[in-house]
């Protein structure tokens, strides 16, 4: 059995390209890869979704909070995807999330997922989200205090130093 050690994002962790959050580290495991011999891409998208869950705690819609507080959740309704670079096993990569643009309901997420070694862009996507209320199973406002939160994270936004 193989274990990994993994450094888990922190509020403060900052892309220097950008005003993104790594939102999701990891060491590409040989069961990521297919045949081909590179990583599957529905690991791809895996490592965005995990990124969407850590962005959205930060901005304070915690898995408690989803279980038993608010009940919502972004919810992934469009998505736009380019494979840049190949991975393989063993490389060390991380996931790049900024914000692109908020609405009233949506929030539109920019992932890239970057080969440490190089910083090499292997993987970039584009995900527009709906802000779902889990117990109606519709879109709902998104909070003020999330919005705030998220502010952070817009690209425009100036950095802070």
């Amino acid at each position: 059995m193989m274990f990994l050690r993994v450094k888990l994002p922190t509020k403060t962790e900052r892309c220097p390209r950008m005003t993104a959050m790594i939102s999701f580290r990891s060491v590409v495991d040989p069961a990521d890869c297919d045949f081909l011999g590179h990583m599957n891409a529905s690991r791809y998208f895996a490592a965005c979704s995990d990124g969407v869950i850590a962005i959205q705690s930060e901005m304070g819609l915690t898995a408690s909070d989803m279980r038993s507080g608010r009940r919502l959740s972004f919810a992934v309704v469009h998505a736009e995807s380019d494979f840049r670079s190949e991975l393989s096993a063993g490389d060390s990569i991380r996931l790049e999330t900024s914000i692109i643009e908020m609405g009233a309901k949506s929030i539109t997420f920019r992932h890239r997922l970057v080969r440490s070694e190089d910083d090499a862009t292997a993987f970039e996507t584009v995900f527009k989200c709906v802000m779902l209320s889990l117990e109606t199973r519709r879109a709902a406002d998104i909070p003020d205090e999330v919005r705030k939160r998220a502010d952070a994270w817009q690209e425009d936004a100036p950095q802070q130093t």
